[in-house]
């Protein structure tokens, strides 16, 4: 007996094909924006480094001359004063001037991005007849990692990761107390794996491991329990909600491979408020993060030691 041929599905039709078209265009050009744009026009803004030295004064107002809005100057007496704001995460970079000619100090460790900005910047000081401008990297970045390209990679796999967390929490765990306890065990496991990998095998982010891996860990709570408590809240409206605000806008604008400093404003203030890079801001301002975890080793590094032990 053969079985009763189901009916045939009806032609979709052709005002909704052009209302899927248009919608799909429209998130594909979001995303091109979302991240191709504060990559096109990184240029920096307002980013801190010091000026040291007799003639300190003299070299901020031409700084500012030539590129105004571009650096925020603070002068400081001497060159240890200058080593000192670096190594206090105070500014990206320092120019010091001396009787012999200027030299440039720069932070590999808080920006592989800014320190090679402030070496051209040195070879721009330098005219052609004359020596190269010397650079020094007082606070030199991982050697495993010295251009940040394996961190920088961290970033966008932990926030997707913690989506797809949020999203089986959301249709396999029910109660909002279990939901809170399964987001939380994710974010310390996954922490806990996740700081393994950057320091064991890639060997990315030194410093210690508890704190590597707790701060790995609040990005993926920050991630997952915020799509977690959208979905409770506007029910799968709110997985779209949390993909828009961390892939959208949180990644391409957490500045993990450069400094938020480097990207158009205001929107760089704005992608420090977001998981993976709740606000590495330099000038004292820079608290535990997963986009500057990197920069925590400082006060333990010396010129010629960039991974020694506290």
């Amino acid at each position: 007996m053969s079985p009763t041929a189901s009916p045939a599905a009806s032609p979709t039709q052709a005002g909704r094909i052009a209302g899927i078209i248009v919608a799909v265009v429209v998130v594909q050009f979001l995303m091109l924006v979302a991240f191709a744009w504060p990559a096109a026009r990184s240029a920096p803004q307002d980013l801190p480094i010091v000026v040291a030295g007799p003639q300190a004064q003299a070299v901020a107002q031409r700084l500012e001359q030539q590129r105004p809005g571009a650096f925020d100057v603070k002068t400081l007496p001497d060159e240890a004063a200058a080593r000192e704001a670096l190594t206090d995460r105070d500014a990206y970079g320092a120019i010091v001037t001396t009787p012999q000619g200027p030299q440039v100090l720069v932070a590999s460790a808080a920006s592989p991005a800014v320190a090679q900005v402030l070496q051209q910047l040195a070879q721009n000081m330098s005219p052609s007849a004359t020596p190269a401008v010397p650079v020094r990297d007082v606070v030199a970045a991982d050697p495993d990692d010295p251009r940040g390209a394996g961190f920088g990679a961290l970033a966008l796999p932990l926030v997707m990761s913690s989506l797809a967390a949020a999203v089986i929490v959301t249709f396999l765990v029910h109660g909002i107390g279990r939901r809170a306890v399964a987001v939380t065990g994710i974010a310390l496991l996954g922490g806990a794996c996740a700081a393994a990998l950057a320091q064991g095998w890639l060997s990315v982010l030194p410093g210690s491991y508890l704190a590597v891996a707790g701060v790995m860990a609040l990005a993926i709570a920050a991630v997952a329990g915020v799509i977690t408590g959208f979905t409770s809240v506007m029910g799968r409206p709110g997985i779209g909600v949390g993909a828009v605000l961390f892939m959208l806008i949180g990644n391409p604008l957490s500045a993990a491979t450069s400094a938020p400093e480097m990207l158009p404003q205001p929107w760089g203030d704005l992608g420090q408020l977001l998981p993976p890079a709740p606000r590495p801001r330099c000038c004292g301002r820079w608290p535990s993060s997963t986009a500057r975890e990197r920069a925590r080793p400082w006060p333990c590094c010396s010129a010629g030691s960039p991974s020694a032990p506290c």
